[in-house]
């Protein structure tokens, strides 16, 4: 049961973290993640806020996922795409609103801050082991529809995201190509010693109620 609280803790707090991530790497305004640029991008053009566009497209892709896995689709990972919207929402609405960085240093900083943020989100809410976004889940099903490598299927799935970005005229630029290519191996620093932390987390937890 105590396991179960933390895992919980570590999802709620990683979906927190992730959302605070995005939320800078737009704000950087020098190129978002291309699934990010793709709602900021809807967004302006359609209308809606960035975390409403963010929950839309998650449970369309929640459907493809179902269509390329030819299987049910994953309704409960509809609770892991909507906390990240409201939790941008809750950022660039409610935070960052009448924030407006300038200058190429300043904004180069937020883009490093966020990306780390964003890095360090991801970590912590696998930890978890909930259900994963759908953005993360389209990459397993590309993988498994197309009999490709992880690194070919996340390929995909983000030249995707950045054609459609492109076409709704959403931000792209350099953060983009340093968002796609940085995340990764920060995920690879962070994801073990998150791991590790919980496990300790947990090992106390055990001890505690042996000892009680």
């Amino acid at each position: 049961m105590r396991q179960y609280l933390w895992r919980s803790i570590f999802f709620i707090i990683g979906l927190f973290t992730i959302s605070l991530g995005i939320s800078l790497t737009i704000k950087a305004d020098l190129g978002a993640g291309a699934w990010d640029a793709l709602n900021v991008g809807l967004s302006n053009m359609i209308g809606l806020t960035v975390g409403s566009w963010t929950i839309i497209v998650g449970i369309l892709l929640i459907f493809l996922n179902a269509y390329l896995l030819r299987a049910k689709p994953a309704y409960l990972a509809m609770l892991t795409i909507t906390l990240i919207g409201f939790f941008i929402d809750f950022w660039l609405i409610y935070m960052f609103d009448a924030w407006d960085p300038s200058g190429y240093v300043i904004q180069a900083i937020i883009l490093v801050v966020g990306i780390i943020a964003l890095a360090l989100g991801i970590s912590t809410y696998l930890q978890a082991r909930f259900p994963l976004s759908p953005i993360d889940q389209l990459m397993i099903a590309i993988r498994e529809r197309l009999n490709v490598n992880l690194m070919i299927a996340k390929t995909i799935g983000e030249l995707t995201a950045l054609l459609l970005a492109f076409i709704f005229k959403g931000p792209i630029g350099i953060g983009t190509i340093v968002i796609t290519f940085s995340i990764g191996p920060l995920i690879q620093v962070f994801f073990p010693i998150l791991e590790k932390f919980l496990r300790i987390l947990s090992k106390n937890g055990h001890l505690e109620k042996k000892n009680g």
